[in-house]
């Protein structure tokens, strides 16, 4: 890794702003699309680009917006990778989000964000704040293959179990869906039972596949050569150069979700998903100690 001062922190409008503190990764997912070369990394993506004064950047931003809003990170580069274990750069941030009394939006696969669950609940308490975990395959072998640096699914929904218990609502992405790879019924039927069993608020999916583009795609197609002898040509035949790759049985996943979700009350609109996740609360009830020690 290496350290950078950066010159700005929030990206948005005034009702979201998103932030980055990380560029790169060390999770080493075999899909990532933060790889693309559209995003112009300069150095090598496993170098990991560290924004070190980030929380002053953001502190001094936050004290001068008027208007609260939720701050949204992990879109880019997971705010857990392994880095995060000594520098707690997110957790000086969350710090700041809650001394300055707005709401934190967070994705991640690592279960290292349970170090900072004691943040998120004042964060919760006081605003509001969503996490968001990625479930791609409930086999554990497969998961290693396809996330070889991170905890494995069961731990990711363990995590959102935890966070069930404190009342921080949960959202899981379900991307991506690899063809002919993970894109079973099997597959996604044990993902969202475990999704329905500890209440998560929403699932979104975009489309039941995968997205490829120069970067990303070069470094996926070596992957399925190393793991999945032949698969790579059986991608060209089918996909050609394109850059949606959509399951042969997308049609049938996304029934199989929308059955599920409507049955069971959870959102799978991505669109009323980010709506939730980036609705900052006009008035947010704040449980008080008597309310606490009563159970109420």
């Amino acid at each position: 890794m290496h350290f950078v001062d950066a010159k700005g922190i929030l990206t948005g409008r005034a009702g979201y702003c998103g932030m980055n503190i990380y560029r790169g990764c060390t999770h080493g997912c075999i899909y990532c699309d933060s790889r693309s070369r559209c995003y112009q990394f300069t150095h090598p993506f496993e170098d990991v680009e560290v924004k070190q004064n980030a929380p002053e950047l953001l502190d001094k931003v936050l004290r001068s917006k008027r208007k609260k809003c939720m701050i949204g990170t992990g879109a880019m580069s997971d705010p857990y990778m392994h880095c995060e274990e000594n520098l707690r750069l997110t957790r000086k941030c969350l710090e700041i989000i809650l001394k300055n009394g707005f709401g934190a939006v967070i994705q991640t696969k690592s279960d290292r964000i349970l170090r900072d669950i004691d943040l998120l609940d004042e964060i919760n308490r006081s605003a509001k704040c969503v996490v968001q975990m990625t479930l791609t395959t409930y086999d554990d072998d497969l998961c290693r293959i396809l996330e070889p640096n991170v905890c494995n699914t069961k731990r990711r929904i363990e995590v959102l179990e935890m966070m069930q218990e404190r009342g921080i609502p949960t959202i899981v992405w379900i991307t991506p869906m690899l063809p002919f790879i993970n894109d079973t019924e099997e597959n996604l039927m044990s993902i969202l039972n475990e999704c329905v069993r500890v209440g998560v608020k929403g699932i979104i999916d975009f489309g039941m596949g995968l997205t490829l583009r120069e970067g990303d795609r070069e470094y996926y197609y070596a992957a399925l050569d190393k793991h999945f002898p032949g698969m790579k040509e059986r991608y060209i035949r089918q996909y050609g150069n394109a850059y949606e790759l959509p399951s042969p049985n997308a049609k049938e996943l996304r029934g199989i979700l929308r059955s599920i979700c409507k049955d069971n009350g959870i959102i799978s609109n991505p669109d009323e998903c980010f709506r939730f996740m980036q609705e900052f609360p006009d008035k947010y009830k704040q449980m008080s100690i008597f309310d606490i020690s009563e159970g109420i």
